[in-house]
């Protein structure tokens, strides 16, 4: 059997026989045999970054579906310890960041990202993860966006209204920016780390940056996502880049100026006026609801369908509009995946 590099290509902008495909959190909840595994290793920053755990889960739909890419099991909090702030992740609540970020102080002792110091698991895992799928698929890693890591870090845990970040946005937007800038650059020294590992495409995640107005889009987090993307593509010309915001809908006209190869919507938007707003030179990737993987299979071959036709046959990397819900029905995710990969343009 011949390699498979459809999704890169894809990426990259050529055309091809068919989109390529993977899910976003195609490694997790929804498979009986990662709900297994976590049962044994209950601890998520241990099966995140104990290299063999996480390349075994990585690699887990990579076994079961063979999809197109195969995504590193991470968090994009991961590279925070590495800066100075440090987190844990708590199963029913998530992220918790305590002391969380507030003052000046806090932002001045925050440190240089040295990635071999601070995350020297990255480089296990993806070589185990490149090994295990040879060239038969893409080997994609991410990264937290600087908005959303300042959220995490300054609310300190979720949040429903960011008024913690927003409020020091609007009241003390020089020490914002201050926190901002250091985020961006131990971030894009990231990203070129995962490439030097073995990653052939990576995808920014701003999951936050839908919550900005369109104007504090463009002062708090447009400048730092293109700041990372230039930096990158001043060491790493070839290696696409794909920016993933959560309820994009309002911003979408601004995301191509960050400089990104490809744009992954999600499903509140219509894919053909999508592309018509973003321009067609600039790759696609989504978006369908990820509920729609609760209905009947032909109601799920149906919206697959609407959304590659409207793309088109350049350009576009099949997806869900975000990530697979846990409690999908592993037959559907596996239906997913065939009725993507048995599509011909």
């Amino acid at each position: 059997m011949g390699g498979n590099d459809r999704l890169l290509r894809a990426a990259r902008g050529e055309e091809l026989d068919r989109p390529p495909v993977w899910m976003m959190r195609q490694a997790g909840r929804y498979m009986k045999v990662y709900r297994d595994l976590r049962q044994k290793y209950p601890t998520f920053r241990e099966r995140s970054e104990v290299p063999e755990l996480a390349a075994e889960i990585s690699l887990q739909p990579f076994r079961a579906f063979k999809p197109d890419g195969v995504i590193m099991f991470s968090d994009i909090l991961t590279p925070l310890p590495g800066v100075g702030i440090d987190f844990d992740i708590i199963e029913s609540r998530g992220p918790i960041i305590d002391p969380p970020i507030r003052s000046q102080a806090q932002i001045d002792a925050i440190h240089e990202f040295d990635p071999e110091a601070a995350v020297p698991f990255i480089r296990q895992i993806l070589k185990t993860i490149k090994h295990e799928v040879a060239d038969q698929a893409t080997i994609l890693g991410f990264v937290g966006a600087p908005w959303t890591l300042a959220a995490y870090a300054i609310e300190g845990k979720s949040s429903k209204d960011y008024a913690v970040i927003k409020a020091m946005a609007y009241s003390e937007p020089k020490m914002l920016h201050s926190f901002l800038l250091k985020l961006a650059e131990a971030i894009a020294v990231y990203v070129r780390y995962q490439i030097d590992c073995g990653a052939q495409v990576v995808q920014i995640f701003d999951s936050w940056a839908g919550q900005l107005s369109p104007s504090d889009y463009e002062t708090f987090a447009l400048p730092y996502e293109k700041l990372i993307v230039d930096r990158v593509k001043a060491t790493h010309p070839d290696t696409p880049l794909i920016l993933y915001i959560n309820g994009s809908a309002g911003i979408l006209d601004r995301l191509p100026k960050t400089g990104v190869d490809v744009i992954s919507l999600d499903w509140t938007v219509d894919m053909a006026e999508a592309r018509d707003r973003i321009g067609h030179h600039i790759g696609v990737q989504g978006n369908l609801d990820p509920c729609v993987l609760f209905g009947k299979q032909e109601h799920i071959r149906e919206q697959i369908h609407a959304v590659i036709q409207k793309a088109g046959k350049k350009g576009h990397i099949m997806n869900l509009g975000h990530g697979i819900l846990a409690t999908t029905p592993e037959e559907n995710a596996r239906f997913f995946f065939e009725t993507v990969k048995d599509y011909k343009y």
